[in-house]
């Protein structure tokens, strides 16, 4: 894939004005209020597993209005607690997978939440397992416009509520220090982490890898690969459908909750990147409210860095937890 986006020297100065509703933290105070008053106590089951470094917890926490949502806790064996921990989560349509899929973490000393995506899981990987019981309206295959005509409705309220009640719920755990949890994930995963982080306090550190997400109005007819190109198709079928549409969307634009995170955050970008073309991804991190940084991959698409953004993750967490 060739480069099909703003040169970089403009990528790294672009900071595009991206509307956000009047109402917007108003919407998000009273979501995530009514979904906390709902909340029950996380619930954590010792799983028998091969491996011997690390304890394997299936979690049950609840998410958007006290749904049940499922997870992976690992604790690294005989570590000094509380533990530093890290909450994942997943790329668009997978799930949380089997635990011996995502070591890193646990065994650099993290306590390592995996979270499970509602709905999801069912596209790639080894699975989920966590329903969404919520209806829509009419939608294109997919996640993206299930509910969209109406914020309230929208799939990624649900979503966005889920990955801040994880916070809650990893902080709860004696195991944990609450005051040194981080956020990460790619993609999909990455676009909630920067929901999360717009949405929570004390946060440690927030890794958006590659992140999904952001800035609708320019990513929707930018690129012609899914995920975005479910909207495209659904307007392009209900076709005065676009204003209550990118209505909708700027309740839940990446922008608007990287203005307001303020944890020190690590981004990475592809500047061949045809899924999250990298202006996308340019928009919130030039918009974050803390500290950034940005590892750009210049010849990669949206695969990124892999493991060696995740080398780099590391290191800078470890840095952000010694301050």
């Amino acid at each position: 894939m060739p480069r099909f986006d703003l040169p970089p020297e403009e990528l790294r100065s672009y900071r595009p004005d991206v509307a956000e509703p009047a109402d917007f933290d108003d919407f998000w105070e009273r979501t995530l209020a009514s979904s906390r008053e709902a909340a029950a106590p996380p619930r954590l089951r010792r799983v028998d597993s091969p491996l011997q470094a690390v304890e394997v917890y299936d979690v049950t926490f609840s998410g958007y209005a006290g749904d049940p949502v499922g997870g992976w806790l690992l604790l690294p064996v005989d570590a000094e607690e509380p533990l530093p921990a890290v909450v994942e989560y997943i790329g668009y349509g997978g799930g949380r997978g089997l635990p011996h899929e995502r070591l890193g973490w646990s065994a650099s000393g993290y306590a390592h939440l995996i979270m499970d995506t509602r709905g999801q899981g069912s596209m790639w990987g080894t699975g989920g397992g966590t329903p969404d019981p919520h209806g829509a309206g009419p939608a294109v295959p997919g996640f993206m416009t299930r509910g969209i005509d109406d914020p309230a409705d929208y799939y990624y309220r649900r979503v966005y509520t889920d990955a801040v009640l994880a916070i809650d719920a990893i902080r709860s755990l004696d195991r944990v220090d609450a005051r040194r949890v981080a956020v990460t994930g790619g993609s999909q995963g990455g676009g909630i982490s920067i929901a999360a982080a717009g949405l929570s306090t004390g946060l440690a550190a927030a890794m958006p890898d590659v992140p999904f997400l952001s800035h609708f109005a320019r990513a929707v007819g930018l690129t012609d690969r899914d995920p975005y190109q479910e909207i495209v198709r659904y307007l392009a079928v209900h076709r005065d459908a676009a204003p209550r549409v990118f209505q909708t969307l700027s309740y839940f634009d990446g922008v608007a909750f990287a203005r307001r995170a303020t944890a020190p955050a690590l981004f990475s970008v592809a500047l061949m990147d045809p899924v999250c073309p990298p202006s996308t991804v340019y928009a919130a991190r030039n918009h974050w409210g803390g500290r950034s940084e940005i590892v750009e991959y210049a010849f990669n698409e949206h695969e990124g860095g892999l493991g060696v953004q995740w080398e780099r993750q590391a290191a800078f967490l470890a840095e952000q937890l010694a301050r």
